[in-house]
């Protein structure tokens, strides 16, 4: 017997309304900010980003700090761009398809796209109502979202969640359609009507005997993507990898790299990596949504990681930088967020 979805919405916290979530913990961040005088004590964690990272930061411009040893070959498009200009830019920067394409500012893999041809690139382009950013598809195996944190008084950082994302997949028994191995998988179930619109007639072939197909390329949770907690390989060796690609960036001292590498060797060695993003203060430690953790841990977690970017951002206040006012981070989340999903 199949559990309903529902009960999985829940029992199981990974698919709680963000709100829902974070509502247990309100009064810690309430203390912090008390304890730091401002509500909005964040906005000076990461003073090289706009609010520290928090909300309607430019992707284009957080990724431009970085060394472009990390990056993967990009290009910005602006919302007035005219679709033979963007052809030719691809060109130019000798990117070729499967591209992904996604908003200047966006969070939580809103209108994040793998655009496989010409012709896909010209309706994202011609639906596309805001600025965004083109990057070559990197075909590395393995997504990794890692939080790093430095004091600004220190020459040393931590790396304190590494999250292993596994893609929405399913696997072939050579007589069930793919709708129908979706209905066998609970985070498949979560995603059928998307990808039956998304997918067309394509959702009814019948994969041969285990073959693996993938159903989602975008590592968002939301979107079906499984975080696994990879806490365990973090030692000297990865904080100072990720010391070597965080100290030039200017003002950086708290965030998550969303990042591709071509093995757990590699990655842990800073070799054959591409960094996809950099997301500032209102990052998450990814591994918390693991499904073998349990709510108490996560948030001891969740609030050690909030401990630790208030700390950061008391430093800063000191050093005699300003927060700015609460208010605008409300008016900031109701646009970027709020209106923008009605």
């Amino acid at each position: 017997m199949r559990i309903p979805l529902f009960l999985y919405k829940i029992f199981k916290y990974e698919y709680w309304p963000w709100w829902m979530f974070y509502l247990p913990v309100l009064p810690y961040w309430v203390y912090l900010s008390l304890k730091n005088r401002s509500f909005a004590y964040f906005s000076v964690a990461n003073p090289g980003i706009d609010l520290g990272g928090f909300f309607g930061e430019s992707k284009s411009e957080i990724l431009s700090l970085i060394d472009k040893e990390y990056l993967p070959k990009s290009i910005s498009v602006r919302e007035n761009s005219d679709a033979t200009f963007v052809k030719k830019e691809l060109l130019h920067e000798g990117i070729n398809y499967p591209i992904i394409a996604k908003p200047d500012i966006g969070e939580r893999g809103n209108d994040v796209s793998k655009v496989n041809s010409e012709k896909e690139l010209i309706h994202y382009h011609s639906k596309s109502h805001f600025n965004y950013i083109i990057q070559e598809f990197i075909e590395y195996d393995l997504e990794f979202g890692v939080l790093y944190s430095r004091l600004p008084n220190s020459e040393r950082g931590e790396v304190s969640s590494v999250t292993l994302k596994e893609f929405l997949t399913v696997t072939g028994d050579g007589k069930s359609s793919i709708i129908e191995l979706m209905q066998k998988s609970t985070r498949a179930r979560f995603q059928i009507e998307r990808l039956k619109k998304e997918m067309g007639n394509a959702i009814q072939r019948i994969p041969s005997n285990n073959e693996k197909v993938l159903l989602e390329p975008i590592g968002n949770h939301c979107r079906g993507t499984r975080f696994i907690n990879f806490n365990h390989i973090i030692n000297d060796d990865l904080n100072r990898v990720f010391d070597e690609i965080s100290l030039p960036i200017k003002g950086f001292y708290y965030g998550r790299f969303d990042l591709k590498a071509k093995t757990i060797g590699d990655f842990q060695k800073g070799n054959f990596i591409k960094i996809m993003e950099l997301n500032g203060a209102s990052s998450e430690p990814g591994h918390i949504y693991d499904n073998s953790y349990t709510l108490l841990k996560a948030y001891k977690d969740l609030l050690y990681h909030w401990k630790r970017l208030a700390e950061i951002s008391a430093i800063n206040m000191r050093a005699g930088l300003k927060p700015v006012s609460f208010i605008l981070i409300v008016k900031i989340y109701w646009k970027f967020v709020v209106l923008k999903n009605k």
